[in-house]
């Protein structure tokens, strides 16, 4: 036998799977629940929720910053956005999203303007002027001469053997009948556009799925043999819409398509409007596709010290300063791959691009190495696991130097990340019902949480001890197992325990409700600050059980600073 005293003043790693109980040097925990690692390495009761309003039904929020600095919560739900400044209600619009399209819905910001993109949607635009938002279609710029549209054309592999016999056609001279050498053409293809003839086209009517008409600007002159060289607006009904978006160098990026995977079309510089490749200036639009022995889809793109493109295979990145036509360096870097059934939007923190796998069980961070040449991308959940469980959203606060992850299951798993002091601690939060969406907006985090069937837009607050005013939550923050010299124990007994507290007002440990000197339950009133013990606490067999659990339900604040055990041990 052994006497011993072990102090845990630092709970840095948070919540590890059992598969590390064994390792030495980890400073977890076996459990930590609505509890937090703060950036000493103690631990802190999570704040209570604040009710805002409630919702239409199922929702997702995003935040949009205007140019005057306001910044506004977006609550999307069926076909509606409802748009808060500071938690109240300023606006309502109709969009044309269902609640099943917003999982798939990507946005990118400039400015005060926002654009939104859905495969299976036209780009939708949201502005404010001046006291009003307006949403509408995102247009691509005209061509005063001939009125022709600056949208990208492509030819889709499933066209690459179909020949075009261009006729005339009596509605007018401008109006031709295309036929195709087999079926090809859709009802879609009405009021999309062609490339032929070194002209634009668009599509009038739907005949056959081997005849069209469609009309140009101005007459043309009939070819004397069927086209082969012609192509079709990269985006449109028949072809679907940009999947991704971001905004970099100066240029309005979309990535991927519904029927073009992986594409990437970059605007002309400053033009937004304008994907014109025209003679290749550098200030001209941009297209490329990714090519490699696996098949790419384009799930985001990021515009960070590069442009970073993650699809479902791996990590890409365009490094070119400055991006032009003649000059595109793009390189695979990593082969992770990127979380595909649904949007989950990275975030950067410290400077890394923080995304979901593929797999959705990993949260990797891409980031430059020391040379600033390759990304790796390092999986921040190795040790926590088992708390990544199908995500549905994902944000992070910067001012909190908190991660969000909401599972499907209505639990959020967060991440406590402070590098500077080697804090990169994992926890679960949970309510009186189920989180939905997570969204910071000028340093809060907003929450859509389904209680009784109800959508409640809640944030957190600090003042707040319980949620909504309501519910009361549970805390739990168990100890791991102990080591001993390296070695796993068979038997552990244990004399004391000593918690060292911050202003607290509550306190149970292993069941039992510690009495804490002078304190005074007002909400105005300082916590106890100092050490608490409870002794005598028994013989343990069951050496891998946590010795210790500090848990709770009262609504007061907790700290804990460090947790110390005196006992001694048997191996």
């Amino acid at each position: 036998m052994t006497d011993f005293i072990k102090t845990q003043n630092s709970f840095a790693n948070g919540e590890v799977a059992p598969e590390f109980y064994t390792s030495d040097n980890i400073n977890g925990l076996s459990r930590l629940e609505n509890m937090n690692v703060i950036s000493g390495g103690g631990l802190s009761r999570r704040y209570g929720l604040r009710h805002i309003d409630n919702l239409v039904g199922q929702a997702r929020l995003i935040s949009f910053s205007v140019s005057d600095g306001a910044e506004y919560l977006l609550a999307l739900t069926d076909f509606h956005m409802d748009i808060y400044l500071g938690g109240d209600l300023v606006q309502d619009l109709i969009t044309p999203w269902s609640v099943a399209d917003l999982s798939n819905l990507q946005y990118a910001q400039r400015f005060g303007t926002m654009i939104f993109v859905h495969p299976d949607h036209c780009p939708q635009t949201l502005v404010k002027h001046p006291d009003r938002f307006y949403i509408s279609d995102f247009t691509f710029s005209r061509n005063d001469s001939d009125m022709t549209l600056n949208i990208p054309f492509v030819r889709f592999d499933d066209a690459s053997d179909i020949t075009i016999t261009v006729t005339a056609n009596s509605s007018g001279n401008n109006y031709a009948t295309f036929t195709t050498n087999r079926d090809f053409w859709t009802p879609d293809n009405v009021n999309g556009r062609l490339y032929l003839l070194d002209r634009q086209w668009t599509v009038a009517e739907y005949i056959s799925s081997t005849q069209i008409v469609a009309h140009t600007n101005g007459s043309y002159s009939l070819p004397s043999s069927p086209v082969s060289s012609w192509s079709e607006a990269a985006f449109g009904s028949r072809r679907g819409w940009p999947r991704s978006i971001t905004f970099h160098q100066d240029r309005l990026v979309f990535g991927g398509s519904r029927d073009w995977p992986a594409g990437i079309w970059m605007s002309q510089v400053g033009r937004h409007n304008n994907f014109d490749g025209g003679t290749g200036l550098d200030d001209e639009a941009i297209f490329i596709s990714l090519l490699s022995q696996q098949r790419q889809q384009i799930c985001t793109l990021v515009s960070s010290e590069n442009l970073q493109i993650l699809t479902n295979a791996g990590e890409w990145a365009i490094s070119s300063k400055p991006l032009t036509p003649s000059s595109v360096d793009i390189k695979q870097h990593t082969s992770v791959g990127s979380y595909t059934s649904r949007y989950l939007p990275p975030q950067k923190i410290e400077g890394s691009t923080i995304f979901i796998s593929a797999s959705g069980c990993d949260l990797r961070e891409l980031g430059l190495d020391e040379l600033g040449e390759n990304y790796n991308a390092n999986d921040l959940s190795v040790m926590a696991k088992h708390l990544m469980q199908v995500p549905v959203d994902m944000c992070y606060n910067a001012t909190e130097r908190r991660l969000y992850i909401v599972r499907s299951d209505g639990i959020m798993a967060v991440l406590n990340q402070n590098s500077s002091v080697g804090i990169s601690a994992w926890c679960t939060y949970r309510t009186a019902g189920d989180f939905l969406s997570v969204a910071v907006t000028d340093g809060r985090t907003y929450v859509a949480v389904k209680r009784s069937g109800v959508i409640s837009l809640e944030y957190f607050d600090s003042d707040c001890q319980d949620d909504c005013g309501t519910f009361s939550f549970a805390y739990i923050a168990s100890g791991l197992p102990l080591r001993a010299s390296g070695h796993n124990p068979r038997r552990i007994r244990l004399r004391k325990l000593v918690a060292r507290l911050l202003d607290s007002k509550s306190l149970h440990i292993n069941n039992q409700r510690i009495s804490l000197p002078n304190v005074i339950y007002a909400a105005d009133s300082p916590g106890f600050s100092g050490d608490v013990s409870l002794n005598l606490l028994g013989t343990a067999h069951d050496c891998i059980r946590p010795p210790w659990t500090i848990h709770g339900t009262e609504s007061y604040p907790l700290t804990v600073l460090s947790v110390s055990l005196h006992g001694w041990y048997m191996i």
